[in-house]
């Protein structure tokens, strides 16, 4: 893992209550980013890990895969990417009616983030509680900073009972932590109608380097 990177991004509470989430340009209300990119730029990450069907937790040569969302997923990338034990970040659309859903086309479907990683390394339960509930505010229903709509929602998405199960215990022990003062909104949902976000969204963080982003690691 990339220790000064992942420095660099905890910020204190004080800065934080004094000027929010940096940069957050406005973005519009309506679900949607507010600018777009060529989609002329290629994928820096670890190579693709093996084909995976949906109903798969894990792949072919024994790694797990998650998906989780909570709010733009171009800040949730950048963030996941750092964690080590994590080998491939992909977003995309989860949750929602189409089976081959767009950014334009996606009603009721999260901005999300597929996670390929090593079990051995880093478990699902600790990319939860370490990780996931550090990097949002899971307490604002259906939004993100400046982004609002149901794309934007908090929701750990399941492959099998494990996965829910562990989903259950994560957000008792972010409820429990004390971190927050509101309740958790923090849904939990089967994985369904996966759909990878077209490419110019991919990494876009690391094309785009100052790009748009209200994510960050809260102590």
């Amino acid at each position: 893992m990339n220790m000064s990177r992942i420095t660099n991004l905890l910020i204190p509470m004080s800065m934080l209550l004094a000027v929010g989430c940096q940069p957050t340009p406005v973005r519009p209300t309506d679900e949607t980013h507010s600018r777009t990119t060529p989609e002329t730029e290629s994928r820096e990450f670890q190579p693709m890990p093996a084909s995976n069907p949906e109903n798969h937790a894990t792949t072919a040569d024994g790694h797990q895969v998650a998906i989780i969302a909570g709010g733009c997923f171009w800040g949730m990338e950048e963030l996941l990417r750092e964690i080590d034990g994590v080998l491939h970040t992909e977003v995309g659309y989860c949750g929602g009616q189409n089976e081959n859903a767009t950014y334009h086309n996606h009603p009721g479907h999260a901005e999300a983030v597929k996670i390929t990683f090593d079990p051995k390394r880093i478990s699902f339960q600790t990319l939860l509680t370490d990780w996931f509930f550090r990097m949002h505010d899971p307490t604002t229903l259906n939004r993100q900073g400046n982004d609002i709509g149901t794309s934007y929602r908090s929701t750990i998405f399941f492959f099998n009972d494990e996965q829910k199960q562990i989903a259950q215990q994560a957000i008792d022990a972010a409820a429990a932590s004390g971190r927050w003062n509101k309740p958790i909104t923090t849904t939990i949902e089967p994985v369904k109608n996966w759909s990878v976000a077209e490419e110019y969204h991919q990494d876009y963080l690391q094309k785009n380097p100052g790009g748009y982003t209200c994510h960050y690691l809260r102590p």
